[in-house]
């Protein structure tokens, strides 16, 4: 069976404060460890009430630091935001600090509505500099030799290989991580539109590399699991509310799930949900084993990683356990 990560968004549901949000992601990082997840990656999102996460590398250097062998990294860094040595000098920080266990996950979009985009990005031209921005970044993790000092280093940085992905939503990431001969996330738990078709792309164009020497896909998808499925339901009122305020928007704090979803939307609203959350997997783990094993033999890709968007922690947790739980029976599945 193929290796399962966890996404965070550093959540801060209503009622809640960024302060709780970091002691939810620095437990829930522990949990994910204890169970055996491969990789820990958080999101950078600005200006949004229910994301905390905006310090990214800031945040991930806790979490490495608050558990022992999990990967910790970006999923990603959206990096037409940033200078690309300032990205190279915080992550080879973050890898000297602790060795073969970061991952710098790149994205080429603000994570951010317009106005704050812009606050972000001082140059609006950064997004069509972005291949160019990727490639300046690689090589300031390439070693650095007495006949570079003329060059410009990341110190630290140079000669730590840490490990780049490219993520998207879309064919241009798909094409650019193909040509580069990096590894592939695409954003399939919001925009799953053209996750077929990118994949198909990515694994057609791909150019072998030192980095990436075959195609590396991983798939991202939401898992709400609970132990039967009405509270499974249930839990997922929450991500669709979310949605729907972002789409209508006026985002919000993680809202608490509701009873009833009857007229807090229309049938369009509907619609949109319908399509934006189809990889999203609700119920108990006997409903929702086979149309994983379903999803994974259709799409084949080489790791999953799931955010789990439940606005209670301890119902939260419970819901990382039977992911879990949901992996090893695949496995046994599988055998």
């Amino acid at each position: 069976m193929i290796p399962f990560s966890v996404l965070d968004l550093s959540l801060i549901t209503q009622g809640s404060t960024p302060a709780d949000a970091f002691r939810n992601t620095l437990d829930f990082a522990g949990l994910a460890e204890t169970l055996g997840f491969r990789r820990y990656w958080l999101a950078e999102h600005h200006a949004m009430p229910g994301i905390a996460s905006a310090a990214t590398a800031v945040l991930i250097g806790q979490v490495a630091g608050a558990t022992q062998r999990i990967r910790v990294g970006a999923g990603g860094i959206m990096l037409p935001n940033h200078s690309p040595l300032v990205i190279a000098e915080q992550f080879g920080t973050l890898e000297t600090l602790f060795p073969g266990r970061i991952d710098l996950g790149l994205g080429r979009a603000p994570g951010a509505d317009q106005r704050t985009a812009r606050a972000l990005r001082r140059n609006p031209d950064a997004p069509d500099r972005f291949p160019d921005d990727v490639v300046e970044l690689l090589q300031y993790f390439e070693p650095a030799g007495e006949e570079d000092r003329h060059l410009v280093r990341a110190i630290p940085g140079a000669g730590l290989r840490v490990p780049v992905w490219l993520l998207g939503s879309s064919l241009f990431s798909a094409v650019l991580a193909a040509q580069l001969g990096l590894p592939y996330a695409f954003a399939s738990h919001f925009a799953p539109g053209q996750m077929e078709e990118a994949v198909a792309l990515y694994r057609d164009r791909f150019e072998p590399s030192e980095r990436c020497p075959k195609p590396h896909v991983m798939l991202t998808a939401n898992m709400i699991l609970a132990d039967d499925e009405a509270e499974a339901r249930y839990l997922a009122t929450s991500l669709q509310q979310y949605f729907i305020a972002l789409r209508r928007g006026r985002p919000v704090a993680f809202p608490p799930p509701v009873e009833a979803v009857a007229g807090l939307w229309s049938e369009q609203e509907q619609a949109m949900l319908d399509h934006t959350l189809s990889c999203t997997f609700t119920g108990s783990i006997p409903t929702i084993a086979p149309h994983l094993q379903s999803f994974i033999a259709r799409y084949r890709p080489d790791e999953l990683m799931v955010a789990v968007p439940v606005c209670d922690h301890a119902r939260r947790r419970r819901s990382l356990e039977l992911v879990a739980q949901l992996s090893d029976s695949a496995d046994k599945a599988a055998i």
